[in-house]
């Protein structure tokens, strides 16, 4: 089994805020990660990360927002997609 796409989403704000989504299912997890599935949500601006959840190797599952990085606790790619649009709902909220 290859990679499959399974979302995939770009939003390009007034404001010249970006909103990207991506998530992928994989035949076996990355390195640090106990799941099938590798992703990265950014919310920012070009050149500046706000809001993000990733799982590069080999951190993991883990989450920025502003300049703090913290450990997330993955469970499905669509409390992932919940988690962050409500991160970015806060911060949008804040301006």
């Amino acid at each position: 089994m290859s990679a499959e796409l399974l979302f995939r989403q770009r939003l390009d704000f007034d404001d010249g805020a970006i909103l990207e989504i991506i998530v992928w299912r994989v035949p076996k997890p990355v390195s640090g990660c106990r799941h099938g599935f590798k992703y990265r949500l950014f919310y920012g601006y070009a050149g500046q990360r706000l809001i993000a959840y990733d799982n590069e190797r080999p951190k993991g599952d883990h989450r920025h927002h502003g300049k703090t990085e913290e450990a997330y606790v993955f469970e499905t790619p669509e409390k992932l997609i919940d988690d962050f649009l409500r991160d970015v709902d806060e911060w949008r909220s804040k301006k």
